[in-house]
């Protein structure tokens, strides 16, 4: 196979680059990443030194490519398939990038923080870090929801790159830090990916993993049976 996607099935940031893959139908190998495994870990790290996945190899390239947008921009431009992720027009494709962008960073980064803090040793949490972690969530949670009002997608009526990296932000921030009953725009969004058959694959693979999630006891049912 000349694509290998070097993730771990539990992996948010992998999650985003896996609903792309999906999305077109494109061939490649799953490489999971045990960093526990030293041979596993030095896989990894023979390719991208910086050790944070998802990379993906291009073996007939010769290349790496590192960094979830960047991966799926190189997707659509060496490996296009029937769903253009990232639209043409200049306007429509700056849109895409700061809805992916504000996905990543204002979603899954807070997400994260609250996330890793619930398995540091017990004498390098950092409460205030998490305070911190859970505004951002609620300014990005209002934003969202009010941008969302009458969009079906991130940016419109196409399926983007930026409800790729929505999705697994959504996800895992909703249940470590839940919407308000108010938010029925954002609900309803969250909803919709779901339904999404890239999604429910992604998150499908996932499910086996899921006891391995640190806030493992607040997800809803739902999300524990056969997607």
């Amino acid at each position: 196979m000349t694509l290998t996607l070097y993730l771990h099935p539990l992996a948010s940031f992998c999650h985003k680059v896996l609903i792309a893959l999906y999305e077109n139908g494109t061939a490649f190998d799953a490489e999971i990443v045990d960093f526990g495994n030293p041979e596993s870990a030095a896989a990894l790290l023979d390719k991208w030194p910086v050790g944070k996945i998802p990379i993906l190899h291009d073996r007939a390239a010769g290349r790496t490519i590192p960094e979830t947008s960047i991966i799926i921009e190189y997707l659509q431009a060496h490996y296009p398939g029937p769903v253009r992720l990232l639209p043409d027009d200049p306007e429509a494709q700056m849109q895409v990038r700061i809805w992916d962008r504000f996905y990543d960073l204002y979603v899954s980064v807070p997400m994260q923080k609250i996330v890793t803090d619930r398995i540091r040793p017990a004498d390098a949490h950092d409460p205030h870090g998490v305070v911190e972690a859970r505004a951002m969530l609620d300014q990005a949670y209002k934003m969202i929801d009010a941008h969302m009002q009458e969009k079906r997608w991130a940016t419109g009526d196409d399926f983007t790159m930026a409800d790729c990296a929505a999705l697994p932000g959504l996800f895992f921030a909703s249940i470590v830090h839940p919407f308000t009953g108010e938010q029925q725009a954002l609900s309803s969004y969250l909803e919709r990916l779901l339904q999404r058959p890239s999604v429910k694959r992604v998150l499908s693979e996932a499910q086996p993993y899921f006891s391995m999630f640190p806030y493992r006891e607040a997800m809803p049912a739902r999300y524990l049976e056969a997607m």
